[in-house]
């Protein structure tokens, strides 16, 4: 079969299946599928996005995926930008998102032989993405297709007109809540808190209805979209709190949390977990329970459950801590913590906030304004890695405007080529917020890094003196620096994307923090 007459069908199987969105990296071997692509585009049936860099396209398209819940393809050339997408396709096996690989091959005659371009792709990414009959495909994860093509093409003269196109429906899975509606009932005089990570916009309101009328303690991740709107049953300094204290039970809402105290859990047995989330992935090593399933429809199954009243003393002193965070914001203004809370300010007026990864969710968890609810707010947190951060911002915000990320240094360098697309996506009022604390200073805070040597510290942390106004004149950015929270002042979001540098003061960030630590063990 030559390529074009591969090409075309390959294209009609992806209409088939809801692909609609395409992402394009550009090679001789997958110029026949390009070429296909772009007429199918051309008849109101694709939308193609293009980058050089298969890596950030993979993760630009996994953003797609969580902007539209539907099916995004990434389309490679072959040899190792194949192995480029493996990074995005883990994540967004994980994540349970759509996200298609669409890789073209050479014949497989080419595999073992050594010769240019050719290695073995059938089996590339393993048990993270779907490589059977795409007729299968539950749309519940990746979905591989590799298209065995020669390089030389002639194109037909199809044009896609009236071509068949699907309608995308990820398969549901029957729920059964039995077993979580009798641990639920079982034991109450232990103790509950419920942890909420990441939810789906569609799962907030009954996430919400439930917590509230449950009544238990909650920790509510940033990104479930409902930090602000339980503050009433938050734990304040949760991972502090519960190690203190461990409850009887815990129960999982939505994605793994970023806390502590979540992998603090591996070592206490004797506090019983449940996890309710879309990958039924419990998240731990050690035994536990777990129900699959969008968190709304498990929630809904459930019917009503009994209060949880017993488990509020909990909450005792919460908000005293609230009150002695308050102070020490504004004792040290100018701290990692005080800019973030100045920051979640401005950010907090836009449409969505993207926050990658651990440090400034942990530090938005514990620091963000309370007054405005912030409903979008989304983060890379399947497997908890910190590359492809701004390409997936990138793509769940591509269409919005006044879109805000909130990221580290590291995890921004690390991700250079992403703004490749930012002359193809909506600009208006974007900021890419860059706290800029010259290298991983989250492990600082790990206690076995004050055990280590000098040198060990070092390569733990990764210190740098980059000069971040680079990227922004590389991309064609405005750059603004901040490093006090005055400087916020002269700070206004435009036409022209923004790369917002924050540096805070190291002093007031350490005096922060053993401040902080004091008034904790004092409790």
């Amino acid at each position: 079969m030559n390529a074009w007459t591969t090409a075309v069908e390959t294209l009609h199987r992806c209409l088939k299946l809801g692909v609609n969105e395409f992402v394009i990296c550009a090679g001789a071997r997958n110029a026949a599928l390009i070429e296909a692509i772009a007429r199918a585009e051309a008849a109101g049936l694709a939308r193609t996005w293009r980058h050089f860099e298969e890596r950030s396209a993979g993760f630009f398209a996994l953003g797609r995926t969580m902007d539209s819940g539907k099916p995004c393809a990434v389309v490679t050339t072959s040899g190792t930008a194949v192995a480029e997408l493996l990074p995005a396709v883990i994540e967004a096996f994980y994540q349970n998102r759509p996200l298609v690989a669409l890789t073209a091959d050479r014949p497989a005659a080419f595999r073992g032989t050594g010769a240019p371009q050719s290695i073995d792709q059938t089996s590339l990414f393993g048990p993270h993405a779907f490589t059977g009959d795409p007729a299968d495909w539950d749309g519940r994860g990746p979905l591989h297709l590799n298209v065995e093509m020669e390089e030389a093409f002639e194109p037909g003269s199809e044009t896609f007109q009236g071509a068949e196109t699907g309608v995308f429906s990820a398969a549901q899975e029957r729920l059964n809540v039995a077993h979580l509606a009798r641990w639920l009932r079982e034991d109450l005089y232990l103790g509950i808190v419920v942890m909420i990570g990441g939810l789906e916009a569609e799962e907030r309101e009954e996430v919400f209805h439930f917590c509230r009328d449950f009544g238990a303690p909650v920790v509510a991740e940033a990104t479930s979209g409902l930090r602000e709107a339980l503050e009433k049953l938050t734990l304040h300094d949760a991972d502090r709190v519960l190690k203190a204290r461990p409850p009887g039970k815990i129960l999982r809402l939505g994605e793994v949390p970023s806390g502590r105290f979540w992998r603090d859990l591996e070592d206490l047995p004797e506090t019983s977990v449940w996890s309710v989330c879309r990958n039924g992935l419990p998240g731990l090593a050690r035994p536990s329970g777990v129900t699959r399933g969008e968190v709304d429809r498990v929630i809904r199954a459930l019917g009503e459950v009994d209060p949880a009243d017993d488990a509020l003393d909990l909450l005792v002193g919460a908000s005293a801590r609230a009150a002695r965070l308050e102070e020490m914001l504004e004792c040290h203004p100018d701290s990692e913590p005080g800019l973030m809370r100045t920051l979640s300010q401005y950010a907090s007026i836009g449409s969505s906030v993207f926050l990658g990864n651990s440090l400034p969710i942990r530090e938005w968890n514990l620091s963000a304004q309370w007054q405005r609810p912030v409903t979008t707010v989304r983060a890379n947190r399947g497997a908890n890695g910190i590359d492809g951060q701004i390409s997936t911002w990138l793509g769940c915000t591509a269409e919005a405007e006044n879109a805000w990320a909130v990221l580290g240094d590291l995890t921004a360098l690390y991700d250079l080529a992403a703004p490749f697309v930012l002359d193809q996506a909506n600009c208006e009022g974007r900021v890419l917020a860059v706290i800029n604390n010259h290298g991983g200073r989250i492990f600082e805070r790990l206690p076995r890094l004050q055990s280590m040597s000098p040198r060990a510290a070092e390569c733990m942390t990764n210190w740098h003196a980059a000069d971040l106004s680079g990227i922004a004149t590389l991309w064609g950015m405005l750059h603004v620096r901040v490093r006090t929270a005055d400087d916020f002042d002269a700070f206004e979001p435009g036409g022209k994307p923004v790369l917002l540098e924050i540096t805070p003061d190291p002093e007031q960030t350490r005096r922060f923090w053993a401040d902080w630590d004091r008034i904790l063990s004092q409790r």
